[in-house]
């Protein structure tokens, strides 16, 4: 992948502004209501029943912003995102199991919360590089599912 020094730039910028506890756990959030077929690989984390459960669930919001903060090391090495993200790819695809589509489903999620934080600063350029920053993670994760 070929980034832009605007798009390295609007990625640095996003991600230094952001506030992981209230960002993760809203983006994961999300995505287990919208796309509640997610919530089988969280069984763990007790009831998940309804919106304000999942809303309210602490394991739901901790995993939200370590999710997070596993961006920092795309965000850190983003010339090579693949290998940063390779173990990781196991354990997902080998170990949990997760569906390589609920990346995509959370990365969707994480620009819809951001894009509401940044509000008018999420300008069609901001969005351009996040998708693009996201879609690369995106396929490192799912790297060894193919």
């Amino acid at each position: 992948v070929v980034w832009t020094n605007e798009e390295r730039s609007i990625i640095s910028s996003i991600f230094s502004n952001l506030d992981y506890d209230d960002i993760g756990p809203k983006a994961l959030c999300r995505c287990l209501i919208v796309y509640p077929w997610t919530q089988r690989h969280f069984t763990t984390f007790g009831n998940l029943y309804t919106p304000e459960a999942i809303m309210t669930n602490s394991k739901v919001a901790e995993h939200g912003v370590k999710v997070l903060h596993g961006l920092d090391r795309a965000v850190k090495n983003m010339d090579n995102i693949k290998a940063t993200y390779y173990d990781l790819s196991i354990l997902h695809s080998e170990k949990l199991h997760v569906d390589p589509d609920n990346f995509k489903l959370l990365s969707d999620c994480l620009t819809i919360v951001v894009a509401a934080k940044m509000g008018s600063g999420f300008t069609p350029e901001t969005q351009a590089a996040f998708q693009k920053f996201l879609a690369v993670v995106v396929s490192a994760l799912g790297k060894q599912y193919h």
